[in-house]
């Protein structure tokens, strides 16, 4: 059956190889739209794909819910589980979580390419209903521990799936604002975490309500994917045509089907369904592709947005504003930040945004570089420090944060597409980690205004890193995007 299987692929893509100058002659003759299907078919329905894009993102909301969730609760965490005052003890309920990500996202790839996209959603949510009952229920630290370790699993492994899927089953036109998605479903999970856990201090026993809350999506997560359509890249790369073109007449309609197909067939070489090796994203000619990706994940987490939003509740406090209103005004800002991100991803493209969400990061540091200067009055610095990490925040909103994963899901060839990602996605928790490890002593050890000016001109080599690196995608179909760089190696 799995050699017929690869017989079928086959003869499909020596079929379509001399349909090819056919093919093109049309599209010479009829042009072609803006996501590179032909004009007299024009665009596919925005409606279709949507329903199955916002079941994939619900897997970014618990990303985000879990990133946010102990912020208002360790504090009651740790009075009822017994290590209060313990910071090694709070420092390993955050950090184990950051461990479990880690290991999700080293096999998020291998799982995304050997079950699907579909079941790896589904793996994404076991260990995360999984690791919020084991932290809800639990008695002791170690329980605790336990559960935010498979929960962590779960955050790791379902981003770059997210980012793949959402990038792999939308139409070329509104990919851009459709791959906002998953930033705003994060921020919206942060906020709903920290909306959640405001009585955390009032009301005993509140955190167990805040981890079993996020129970509830992760089931329907695992239990709505299985009614949503599978990738059609993947099916075609198995070689299973029939169902690729089920999927695509689900998501697209059925007048796409044939010039989709098409489209998959162009960047398809017949190798896909052979495993790929691990050094061949190292070595060859991948190699420049995943130094650019891990290259943005590292500037991305070297930009210094972990430090603004680690410090929110104390530049705050220090002006008269409650932590929990802080933070919710950070989310709120990080939130609208994402949504004006997302209606201009497809009209600006993505390398101008990455430019100048880069740009304004390295004005904002200035900024509380200078906050940190003694020569300012306190009311001057503290206006400096909350504008400094106001503008971070909308900044990093508006490219920084949402563009790598969507940029990378798009530049990334089918073949590796999934195992790069999470390869890159390693990459970006890596740093995340030992930024968090090393910031404070850093920060004692150099001063906040040489610290902030550090993570300016991190932000100034994003710029230029950007600028000579990155090729814009917008508009134009992954087959295209792949095509034009294997070209230009």
């Amino acid at each position: 059956m799995r050699e017929r299987q690869r017989d079928t692929i086959f003869m499909y893509k020596r079929a379509s190889s001399k349909e090819y100058p056919n093919f093109f002659d049309k599209e010479q003759n009829l042009g072609r739209s803006p996501n590179g299907l032909l004009k007299d078919i024009g665009n596919p329905s925005w409606k279709r794909p949507l329903p199955h894009i916002l079941v994939a993102t619900l897997s970014s909301l618990l990303f985000g819910y879990h990133l946010g969730v102990v912020n208002e609760t360790l504090e009651s965490i740790s009075l009822d589980l017994g290590f209060s005052g313990s910071t090694l003890a709070e420092g390993l309920v955050v950090s184990t979580c950051l461990g479990g990500a880690f290991l999700g996202s080293v096999f998020s790839g291998w799982i995304a390419d050997g079950l699907g996209r579909r079941r790896a959603f589904q793996l994404c949510a076991l260990p995360m209903i999984i690791g919020a009952s084991l932290s809800a229920s639990t008695s002791t630290l170690g329980g605790m521990l336990l559960g935010r370790l498979f929960v962590g699993t779960g955050m790791g492994l379902g981003p770059p799936v997210a980012a793949l899927y959402v990038a792999e089953v939308s139409p070329a036109f509104i990919r851009g604002t459709y791959g906002s998605f998953t930033q705003i479903a994060t921020c919206l999970g942060i906020i709903g975490a920290l909306f959640i856990g405001i009585p955390a201090k009032d009301v005993p026993s509140w955190w167990r309500v805040c981890f079993w809350v996020s129970v509830i999506p992760a089931s329907l997560l695992a239990i709505l994917i299985e009614f949503s359509a599978e990738s059609p890249h993947w099916l075609f790369k198995r070689g299973r045509i029939a169902e690729t073109e089920e999927a695509l007449e689900k998501l697209w309609g059925t007048s796409h089907v044939k010039s989709a197909v098409a489209e998959l067939s162009k960047s398809d070489r017949g190798d896909e369904l052979d495993t790929v090796k691990f050094s061949e994203l190292f070595y060859g000619r991948h190699v420049r592709v995943v130094f650019i990706g891990s290259a943005l994940f590292s500037l991305q987490q070297l930009s210094g947005i972990n430090a603004v939003f680690y410090f929110s509740s104390t530049v705050f406090k220090n002006a008269g504003v409650p932590s929990d209103i802080g933070n919710m005004c950070v989310g709120i800002v990080n939130l609208s930040g994402s949504v004006i991100a997302m209606i201009l991803m497809d009209k600006l493209g993505r390398k101008m945004l990455l430019l100048w969400s880069f740009f304004g990061m390295a004005i904002a540091m200035g900024l509380q570089g200078i906050a940190a200067s003694t020569f300012l009055s306190s009311s001057w610095r503290v206006y400096l420090s909350i504008g400094g990490m106001l503008l971070s925040v909308t900044t990093f909103a508006l490219g920084a944060g949402p563009i790598p994963g969507l940029l990378l899901s798009e530049i990334f060839p089918s073949r590796i597409r999934a195992k790069a990602m999470a390869v890159c996605m390693a990459v970006h928790w890596v740093i995340n980690f030992f930024v968090g490890l090393f910031f404070l002593q850093l920060l004692e050890l150099l001063g906040a205004q040489i610290l902030y000016t550090i993570f300016a001109a991190f932000c100034l080599m994003a710029v230029v890193f950007v600028k000579k690196n990155v090729v814009e995608t917008k508009g134009k179909t992954l087959q295209e995007i792949e095509i034009a760089l294997l070209t230009s190696d």
